[in-house]
């Protein structure tokens, strides 16, 4: 069935059985790859970057290829874009060469006005304030890992960036409880939180803004962190980490907290003995391989209920 929405800019635009219906997809995937295998023959994606990537690049270059359509990377600045043309004639062009793009781009504004005038579906492959596929992967992670997800506890602990922000949505959208401890001045969007209050409204979800991480944990079936020093925020890498350590990091005894059977979740890359000690995100409790793992399949799944 076709998603509701054509786009992917934030995770907000799809519906809750939209979520559900991809990891779905997903899971049917990930059991039987081959009886998809040709879904997608003579489809292509246009996969732009402004910012490096390892997970994105490869798990949507490596769905295409599995889904039987072809992938294009293109650099913003080897694009007319980085010479100055309008975003929105390249997305009018582009549209007349490829059937989706996905995007990872410096600011959401300019994701925005390339969807504005894009005639094919645009991914959102990561942007400043919001990153809806890896939250389309964490929650296919802990539907696997749990068995289900409405009535989960996810904490998340650190600094309200794009990931945060997108989990907020993602959560409250499916009926997973959250609670995102931040430290002062580096809380998630408004947008994020409205947004998540009023989707919980509808599934039941609970959702917490704090600031107390021990509080956030406490009774979580996850624990969820992300760097505290984001790409473009490195200029204020020391007072980012003199504002997030000790309080913040994610450790033996914090997860200690958690409760009975909690696993631990990153995004990645991480930066060992910052936001995460070795012993916890090497530790049996970490799923953060399979969660890079779930980039693939969650992506495979988006990509076939957007072109079929």
């Amino acid at each position: 069935m076709p998603l509701k929405s054509k786009h992917l800019l934030t995770l907000q635009e799809l519906e809750a059985d939209d979520i559900l219906q991809v990891i779905d997809v997903a899971l049917a995937m990930k059991r039987n790859p081959q009886a998809y295998s040709k879904s997608l023959e003579g489809k292509t994606l246009a996969m732009i970057f402004q910012k490096p990537s390892t997970r994105t690049r490869v798990s949507f270059e490596v769905a295409m290829r599995q889904l039987g359509g072809y992938a294009l990377y293109l650099r913003w600045d080897d694009l007319q874009l980085g010479r100055g043309e309008a975003i929105k004639d390249t997305a009018r062009v582009l549209g007349r060469y490829v059937d989706v793009v996905m995007a990872r781009v410096l600011r959401q504004t300019d994701l925005d006005e390339y969807a504005k005038w894009s005639p094919i579906p645009v991914i959102n492959g990561l942007s400043d304030r919001w990153h809806p596929c890896q939250i389309l992967g964490d929650l296919l992670t802990m539907r696997e890992v749990k068995g289900f997800l409405k009535g989960l506890k996810l904490a998340y602990v650190g600094d309200g960036n794009n990931v945060c922000n997108s989990l907020l949505i993602g959560c409250s959208k499916v009926g997973v409880n959250i609670s995102v401890a931040c430290a002062k001045g580096y809380e998630p969007l408004s947008d994020a939180v409205e947004w998540a209050y009023r989707n919980a409204e509808k599934s039941g979800a609970k959702v917490e803004i704090l600031n107390d991480p021990e509080e956030a944990v406490k009774n979580a079936d996850v624990v969820y962190t992300d760097v505290f020093v984001s790409m473009g925020f490195e200029a204020e890498r020391e007072k980012r980490l003199k504002d997030f350590l000790p309080k913040y990091q994610v450790n033996c005894r914090l997860m200690s907290m958690a409760g009975r059977g909690a696993v631990f979740m990153h995004c990645l890359p991480a930066r060992r003995g910052e936001e995460v000690t070795d012993e916890v995100l090497d530790s049996a409790q970490s799923v953060v391989l399979e969660q890079a793992e779930n980039r693939l399949h969650s992506q495979k799944a988006l990509l076939y209920s957007m072109l079929t």
